[in-house]
């Protein structure tokens, strides 16, 4: 993991996390330089992720009215190798916040990929099951909801929720010749058993026209992970 300085800290909570087969060729124009496709025995995954961030601090100082927001994104695995290990990371096809300031700042200072957009969540309990919801407007509303037992469980090893919520570095394509790496460093985390799920999404209008497909395309799996506290290491570049 790396060893720099923390530049965001953070909860993360609740993530719900659609995950879809798709053709590598349909990712092939976002991977980021120096990276490669991350597979999964064999397979290729997008992931509709949306959770809660939490008591959220830009290098220890809490930001007023920053601190808690929803974000949902669309993103991608890949690995980049390093002195013979590889590292496993994510890239994100775009982010959706309610915050301005915040996708100005990622997008104007770090080159990411944010949106502003009209957000909601739910969170419901009982003590049998969870119920979760985020939401967020773009001409209409879309949403992912999932409802699971209220009982965490560990993530087997080799398992595909592991691999899913496993990857510790972020890459971000600057350019052609330019990739951003950051760390994120958080204990494993704790799942629940998703019973059922409701996803409405127009994906084309939300990720773009090479991403309409997924709207009728049943997810491969869905889980419901508790998250924990975060944080998000100071970024080097990859040339």
């Amino acid at each position: 993991m790396a060893t720099s300085s923390n530049f965001l800290t953070a909860e993360w909570r609740k993530l719900a996390i659609a995950n879809y087969l798709v053709d590598p060729d349909v990712l092939k124009s976002y991977i980021p330089k120096n990276t490669e496709l991350d597979f999964f025995q064999g397979k290729c995954y997008v992931s509709l992720v949306g959770f809660m961030f939490l008591n959220t601090r830009l290098k220890g100082i809490k930001i007023p009215f920053h601190s808690n927001f929803e974000e949902v994104n669309l993103r991608f695995y890949v690995r980049h190798r390093k002195d013979g290990v590889w590292k496993r990371g994510v890239t994100f096809i775009r982010e959706i916040v309610p915050k301005p300031s915040l996708t100005f700042i990622a997008n104007f200072i770090y080159k990411e990929k944010y949106e502003t957009l009209p957000m909601g969540h739910i969170w419901q309990a009982t003590d049998q099951f969870v119920e979760i919801v985020y939401s967020w407007k773009k001409q209409s509303w879309n949403s992912i909801k999932v409802v699971a037992e209220n009982t965490q469980k560990l993530i087997i090893p080799g398992s595909e929720e592991e691999f899913i919520t496993e990857h510790y570095w972020g890459y971000t394509r600057i350019n052609n010749h330019t990739t951003s790496e950051y760390g994120v460093e958080h204990p494993a985390w704790n799942v629940y058993s998703v019973k059922q799920y409701n996803i409405e999404v127009d994906f084309g209008n939300t990720y773009g026209g090479a991403f309409s497909f997924l709207s009728a395309l049943r997810p491969e799996s869905v889980m419901l992970a508790e998250g924990s506290k975060i944080a998000v290491k100071s970024g080097a570049k990859l040339r």
